[in-house]
């Protein structure tokens, strides 16, 4: 499997793409594809929030689980669809959260990119999965991937904002320098949540984190649908 990242990205992550952990996971997913299964997201989408978000602009990281395994959802951003895609649950519960926090109306599609754009890295631990099946792909190499993209953000950046939302985010708690980095704990966004996520104020947090270092706040109001 040819890696198409962003240069910036490419060069930080070299040593993964040529480790065995990395050869094994494009082998499994040769395998996969040979086996007639179908992958989400789709191959050019797999590294979209890397290529969307460079590294020298990242500002906020949102680290989600694994990708969504529903035809046509999954476009390689943390909880994001594509604009012709009804938001799935935990996504309305984000905008929920980010109405009531900031005042933002609840935008009318569910595509995150216009986030990306500004350097939120909206970042899956688990790049790809099986369609119809969670966490199909979770034991596959993935995670050993994506906490060095934590820790490298860790070490070589500073004053990012990291939202880590339910048990297995907050688990990856211990690959970030708290003393560099605001760190932001919630419970998940998912309706299983019973509602816990709402009231985090992570949003407002966030961009009041970001104006007292001297950076620019995250605009979280979605440009419109272009539909």
């Amino acid at each position: 499997m040819e890696v198409k990242i962003e240069e910036s990205w490419k060069q930080l992550l070299i040593d993964e793409f040529s480790s065995d952990y990395f050869f094994r996971i494009t082998q499994f997913l040769r395998e996969e594809i040979k086996s007639g299964a179908t992958i989400y997201p789709k191959g050019s989408l797999i590294f979209n929030a890397f290529n969307t978000t460079p590294f020298d602009k990242v500002k906020v990281v949102i680290l989600g689980q694994d990708p969504y395994h529903g035809e046509g959802q999954a476009h390689g951003l943390a909880f994001s669809v594509p604009e012709d895609v009804t938001p799935p649950p935990s996504l309305k519960n984000i905008f929920r959260e980010i109405s009531t926090d900031t005042g933002i109306p609840v935008p009318s599609h569910g595509s995150l990119t216009g986030w990306a754009r500004q350097g939120v890295f909206l970042l899956n631990a688990v790049l790809t999965v099986r369609a119809s099946e969670a966490a199909s792909h979770s034991k596959i190499g993935w995670t050993t991937f994506t906490d060095r993209v934590i820790e490298i953000l860790s070490r070589e950046k500073e004053n990012l904002v990291f939202m880590l939302w339910g048990n297995y985010a907050r688990s990856k708690k211990n690959l970030i320098d708290s003393q560099k980095h605001l760190i932001l704990e919630a419970a998940h966004p998912s309706p299983l949540a019973g509602g816990a996520f709402f009231g985090c104020r992570h949003f407002s947090k966030c961009n009041n984190y970001l104006v007292s270092k001297g950076i620019e706040p995250i605009n979280w109001q979605l440009p419109l649908s272009k539909n």
